[in-house]
């Protein structure tokens, strides 16, 4: 069974399993050749030496002159291919709960880890946008917020259960398992990694309580910091300990002034309607669309920008301001910037975190 050691820090990528990826602009690099670009993402990825590939589970898109994310590959099939065509990396996989029986994603995932060698992880979003789900009538109205939250619970109790026992009878409020068995088990011990980013008071309870990595958010230095703490301190008063990762975009070019010019490049192409529709998606009530349309602008996270040494600076302070224990990274040209990434700033990062 595979066991790579585990670094100081972990560096990772967020496959563009949507086309579009992270910008949305009609002017930044085309991902419209999804199983292609994703292949060659996750092989890059392996050969520099990154720790893990995770691809998002997304179901509908934002439109738009872009159409954003209205193409999009599954994930857990995805990772199946992308676990045969890479050797080291860890790959997560993405499931919603509201979608799929926890007997099945138990299976699922299982086989993803023995595909890999033992190297798969699961991220759980509880969480659902009502038209993504409702187009294929499984968006239920009787369940808040907090009872979705409640479902993930139960759901994620079953999985890890399964993963473990030879029988599981459960008779819960959402999930019924009578002599429910899964086998084979992972590979991975004691069991594959879970991962979640839930950024509400109850998803962050969830996520530091049941995940063993939390992705965490903020729109500043300091509210990913105190984020990031809070989590850490939440798991300790639990008796257990937590990971927190955030997501960066890297922009580089030969000097700072290319890249800062490929950022605006991006930046005119802004596909305005797209953004509006993410964020109506997201709950943002309808007179503050535009100001906070404005504010989101055409990149979808924290972003590095400059020369390869200017954007190892940045990443190396984002990591310690906010006392991350990893990253995962975004590029416009993923291949180009693996590689890059991999040659010139991956080697002074484990150095700088070793």
């Amino acid at each position: 069974m595979f066991q790579k050691p585990s670094p100081n820090k972990e560096f990772g990528v967020f496959l563009p399993v949507a086309n579009g990826g992270w910008i949305i602009s009609e002017t930044s690099p085309p991902l419209n050749d999804l199983w292609a670009q994703n292949r060659a993402a996750a092989i890059a990825a392996d050969e520099v030496g990154m720790d893990f590939v995770m691809s998002m589970g997304k179901w509908r898109g934002f439109g738009g002159t872009t159409n954003h994310w209205g193409s999009s590959l599954e994930s857990v099939t995805m990772m199946a291919g992308i676990a045969e065509a890479t050797k080291n990396v860890k790959i997560w996989a993405t499931v919603h709960p509201l979608l799929q029986n926890p007997a099945v994603t138990a299976k699922m995932i299982s086989t993803l880890d023995h595909i890999s060698g033992g190297r798969a992880g699961l991220n759980i979003v509880a969480g659902a946008y009502r038209a993504e789900f409702d187009q294929m009538g499984m968006w239920d109205d009787s369940l808040d917020h907090d009872a979705r939250y409640a479902l993930t619970e139960e759901w994620t109790a079953v999985v890890k259960r399964l993963w473990k026992e030879e029988s599981v009878d459960h008779e819960g409020r959402f999930f019924t398992m009578k002599d429910c068995q899964s086998s084979p088990q992972p590979l991975s011990r004691p069991r594959p990694q879970l991962i979640c980013a839930g950024q509400s008071d109850r998803g962050f309870q969830f996520s530091v309580r049941e995940a063993d990595i939390c992705f965490i958010g903020g729109r500043t230095a300091e509210e990913r910091r105190d984020n990031s703490l809070r989590a850490k301190k939440v798991a300790a008063d639990l008796g257990k300990s937590i990971k927190t990762y955030a997501m960066c975009t890297i922009v580089h070019g030969e000097t700072d002034a290319k890249a800062e010019a490929m950022v605006q490049h991006y930046k005119t192409g802004v596909d305005m309607g797209a953004i509006l529709e993410m964020l109506r998606s997201w709950g943002v009530p309808a007179d503050k669309l535009d100001v906070v349309a404005k504010q989101q602008g055409a990149f979808m996270t924290h972003t590095a920008v400059g020369s390869p040494a200017t954007c190892a600076e940045q990443v190396q302070e984002f990591v310690e301001f906010a006392q991350l224990d990893g990253l995962m990274l975004i590029f416009p040209n993923y291949v180009e910037g693996l590689q890059m990434f991999g040659a010139e700033i991956l080697p002074g990062l484990r150095s700088a975190f070793a």
